[in-house]
């Protein structure tokens, strides 16, 4: 059984993509799945409360099934900050709140579980933490999605710099292609990706190029371009 926590380089460097597809290439090969998204901000107001569409992707894809509040315990509306969300609302989002709701789903029998952060590693919880130390507390190595695009070198190698001083293990990266610009030049497109190999220090799990599909369907479209991390 393996467990991982999914971090990106920024906002929007594809976590949720990855996640999701990882979990539907485990589903295709009958395995047993959980996708988890303890903190999100940018949710929508419906009949059965605030949902995100970044954690109903998770929960379409986690089988068996679970309750919504079990994939996303912690949903704001504001699209900001989640510490910031949280300050709006009211709420403590307190690490060991999360770690008590996320330790115990982890010893549930289940083949793969993903759990997503939101932003990147350094994102803030409250004045004291950041969402990075529900990884550390849990022990949980990390995959990290590279947004590739005009800056990601930089981006992807100070990532992981920090995730392995803060003493977690990077377990493998995914680079999620954000711009046809950034690849219009095969050979310097090849070159960053070669450098991200060199640097980064972990397994490739995966190159995502631009995925002309509707977003509901991206993750099964990504499988392709996907492989699952080792067991630990």
């Amino acid at each position: 059984m393996t467990r991982y926590f999914v971090t990106g380089t920024d906002t929007d460097a594809g976590k949720t993509l990855v996640t999701a597809g990882m979990l539907s290439l485990a589903r295709s090969r009958g395995l047993s799945t959980l996708g988890l998204k303890p903190v999100a901000s940018g949710c929508r107001r419906t009949d059965a409360g605030l949902r995100n569409d970044d954690a109903l992707a998770l929960l379409a894809r986690s089988v068996p099934s679970p309750p919504y509040a079990t994939i996303n315990p912690f949903a704001f509306e504001p699209p900001i900050a989640p510490h910031l969300a949280a300050r709006q609302a009211g709420v403590d989002l307190d690490l060991e709140r999360l770690c008590a709701h996320v330790s115990p789903l982890l010893d549930e029998p289940r083949d793969l579980i993903l759990v997503e952060g939101a932003g990147g590693w350094r994102v803030p919880l409250n004045g004291r933490d950041d969402l990075a130390g529900l990884a550390l507390r849990l022990r949980l190595p990390v995959i990290l999605v590279v947004g590739l695009k005009l800056g990601c070198l930089n981006h992807a190698r100070l990532t992981a710099e920090a995730i392995r001083a803060d003493g977690a293990r990077l377990a493998g990266w995914v680079g999620n292609l954000l711009t046809a610009d950034f690849a219009r030049d095969a050979s310097c497109y090849a070159d960053n990706l070669a450098t991200l190999q060199r640097t980064l220090g972990a397994p490739c799990l995966g190159v995502i190029p631009r995925l002309r599909v509707a977003p509901a369907r991206r993750p099964e479209a990504a499988i392709a371009h996907l492989a699952l991390p080792e067991g630990d």
